[in-house]
């Protein structure tokens, strides 16, 4: 996953967040739907569809759902479910696919730090399969995530391991080309930034436009601060590896399952 650093002046809204996913959302529908996001497939969902565990029954916030996929993971596990993106043609795909195979999910445009349209304490649990990196004010999702959870309900969700995957993140290889560790830099680079990349098992990776994907780098310190400053118990937290059955099928895996966790995971508690 290449990194580059943006100048030291730039911003990134919201707006422009949805203005970025507006763009690419059909063409990452179709390859998500295609099966075509290996590590999502492979690695981080089996992993944190586990550490979720079961929400048969009970009344779930999907937060960046985009087009919805996971959330009709969730809905045919039992959950009953509500998907918010900020991205209006997300949303408009996750609904269409709703309407071919209705699944009870209802999907609505919003943004993670103003939920206006949900009560308090409305759900039993919010997870987000890797969003809220993605947004610029974690604080103020963290307060509203909080808010519309009933007390005693959970928070999970993933997302890019802040302390590996950096602006400066680059593998180390030995001689014979193998990944033998990880070069870190920048990690307290807070700077916002568009990371542009491809998915590599798309029959077009070659030639295919790149997606591009705004960041908002944080430490480790700021999303567990954040949790506690608004209002949430930290229960967990996971750093997954690749299992070795997975690796053995998928020798790429196999870097991550010996060096280095992609993806973090939280599970807090609304007392």
């Amino acid at each position: 996953m290449p990194r580059r650093n943006a100048s030291p002046e730039v911003t990134i809204t919201e707006p422009e967040v949805a203005e970025h996913w507006d763009h690419n959302a059909d063409s990452w529908t179709q390859r998500v739907r295609a099966g075509m996001d290996v590590y999502r497939e492979f690695y981080n969902n089996p992993a944190f569809l586990a550490f979720i565990g079961s929400l048969q029954g009970r009344t779930v916030l999907d937060v960046g759902c985009g087009e919805g996929s996971n959330t009709r993971i969730l809905a045919r596990s039992g959950a009953r479910i509500t998907g918010v993106d900020l991205s209006a043609r997300m949303i408009e795909l996750a609904r269409l696919e709703e309407r071919r195979e209705p699944l009870g999910i209802r999907y609505q445009v919003a943004s993670f730090t103003a939920l206006s349209a949900f009560a308090d304490a409305a759900f039993d649990a919010v997870v987000s399969f890797m969003a809220l990196m993605d947004g610029p004010d974690f604080p103020a999702a963290a307060a509203e995530l909080h808010r519309v959870l009933r007390p005693g309900g959970r928070l999970c969700f993933s997302i890019l391991h802040p302390c590996f995957m950096t602006k400066g993140f680059a593998w180390l290889t030995g001689e014979d080309g193998r990944e033998i560790g990880l070069r870190i830099g920048g990690y307290f680079d807070a700077t916002p930034w568009v990371e542009r990349w491809k998915f590599g098992a798309a029959p077009d990776a070659a030639t295919a436009e790149p997606f591009a994907v705004p960041r908002f780098d944080r430490t480790l310190s700021d999303y567990v601060n954040g949790l506690i400053d608004a209002g949430f118990v930290l229960q967990r937290i996971h750093e997954p590896r690749p299992t070795p059955e997975a690796c053995a099928a998928h020798p790429w895996l196999r870097k991550w399952h010996d060096h280095a966790p992609t993806f973090l995971y939280f599970r807090a508690l609304k007392p």
